[in-house]
């Protein structure tokens, strides 16, 4: 009798597409001032969660300090990451500044929370000398 093959909860599965798809985002207060507070933090992690979840996507992970914020989000290949990171950035932006005004305004002015760049660094999968070497020993006959 063979082993119970038991799915993997990061593949996700579509009509046609099979994938597990994972980045890792830092957003960077703007100026790098050390605004955000513990609560700003929790509070910051709520929206995310839910924006990520109206995207079909998921937060899997997220941390930060007074200057910036990591998280690790699982998403679909329909979500554009560019349109995901502009809602992450605006709603938790305007939601923060709307709920600690005072707090925001004593460090920050001019209507943003966050600087405009970001990192995002694709997470998972085989190295990259991995896959080169793969797709090289994938060469046609002569």
């Amino acid at each position: 009798m063979s082993p119970r093959w038991e799915p993997n909860p990061d593949v996700r599965m579509g009509r046609h597409v099979v994938c597990d798809l994972h980045v890792h985002l830092v957003f960077v207060t703007k100026y790098r001032r050390g605004v955000l507070t513990g609560a700003m933090l929790t509070r910051c992690e709520e929206i995310m969660r839910q924006v990520c979840e109206d995207f079909g996507a998921g937060l899997r992970e997220f941390d930060g300090e007074d200057g910036h914020v990591h998280l690790l989000v699982h998403y679909p290949p329909k979500v554009q990451l560019s349109k995901l990171v502009n809602s992450l950035k605006g709603v938790s932006s305007r939601l923060l500044r709307k709920e600690y005004p005072t707090h925001v305004n004593r460090y920050l002015w001019g209507g943003r929370l966050w600087s405009g760049s970001y990192f995002a660094g694709s997470v998972g999968g085989a190295p990259v000398s991995v896959l080169r070497h793969y797709i090289e020993d994938q060469k046609r006959p002569p």
